[in-house]
C-alpha cells in the first residue's frame, strides 16, 4: 500500500471532527425481538478536517498537503486527540500500560496493541503506526531497554527483542506507547469557497482510517 510516514499537521487536525464508526446488522423480528449482526470485526475511523482550520495560512497548508499526497493516492499518518496514547489522554505513558503478549522463550516478535474495555466484550486493536522514541517496554514488570533489549519498526508496529533478551517462557510482555491513525484523504478533490470561508464556512475535508 501506498503510505507516506508524516504526520497531518497536528494544530489543525486537534480542531477536526470524527471518530470510531462500526457495521453492524439489526433485524426487527415479527416479536419485536432483535437479530444484531456485526459486519466489521474492527472498528474504522473518519474525521473531517475542515473544522480545524481557522486561517487562511492554514487552509493553503492543507492544500499543499492534499497535493503531495495526490489525494486519495497516499495514506499518511493523523493524530486523533481523543484517543493517541497506551492510556488515557492525560496520564503518563508506563511500560505497563498494555499486554501485548506471553513470552514462549522462542518468540522474539510482538505486536503492539491496545485493549479498550475489560470485562464484558473487550476488544483489542493492532496499533500499527507507534511514534518514533515513545514504545516503553516491559517483559515480567521489569521495564527494558530500546536498542539494547528491542527495536521497534515505527511503519508497522512490531517490536523486536533482540538476540539474548527474548522474553521467558511465561513471561508478560508489556508496552506503553504514543501512536497515530493511519488514514487517507477520502476524496480526490477539494471544494472551498475563499468568500464563504471569510464568512465562518468549513470546508469539506474528509479523512478515513486505512487497514494496513
Amino acid at each position: 500500500m501506498s503510505f507516506h510516514e508524516i504526520r497531518f499537521p497536528t494544530a489543525i487536525s486537534r480542531g477536526s471532527q470524527g471518530g470510531p464508526e462500526r457495521r453492524t446488522d439489526v433485524v426487527v423480528l415479527g416479536s419485536g425481538f432483535e437479530e444484531r449482526n456485526s459486519r466489521w470485526a474492527h472498528s474504522r475511523r473518519s474525521y473531517n478536517a475542515g473544522y480545524g482550520i481557522k486561517t487562511f495560512d492554514e487552509l493553503h497548508e492543507v492544500v499543499a498537503f492534499f497535493e503531495e499526497r495526490r489525494g486519495r493516492l497516499y495514506g499518511f499518518r493523523w493524530r486523533d486527540h481523543v484517543d493517541w496514547k497506551s492510556t488515557s489522554p492525560s496520564a503518563a505513558i508506563a511500560a505497563t500500560d498494555q499486554v501485548i503478549g506471553t513470552g514462549t522463550g522462542t518468540r522474539a516478535t510482538f505486536q503492539l496493541t491496545k485493549a479498550y474495555g475489560s470485562v464484558h466484550a473487550p476488544w483489542t486493536r493492532e496499533i500499527k503506526k507507534p511514534v518514533a522514541g515513545s514504545v516503553e517496554l516491559a517483559v515480567g514488570g521489569v521495564v527494558r531497554t530500546a536498542g539494547t533489549h528491542f527495536v521497534v519498526d515505527t511503519a508497522t508496529g512490531l517490536v523486536t527483542f533482540l538476540a539474548g533478551h527474548v522474553p521467558e517462557a511465561g513471561a508478560s510482555v508489556t508496552a506503553g506507547f504514543e501512536f497515530d491513525v493511519p488514514v487517507r484523504f477520502d476524496s480526490d478533490r477539494l471544494e472551498v469557497s475563499l468568500s464563504g470561508f471569510t464568512h465562518g464556512a468549513i470546508p469539506n475535508i474528509p479523512i478515513v482510517e486505512v487497514r494496513i
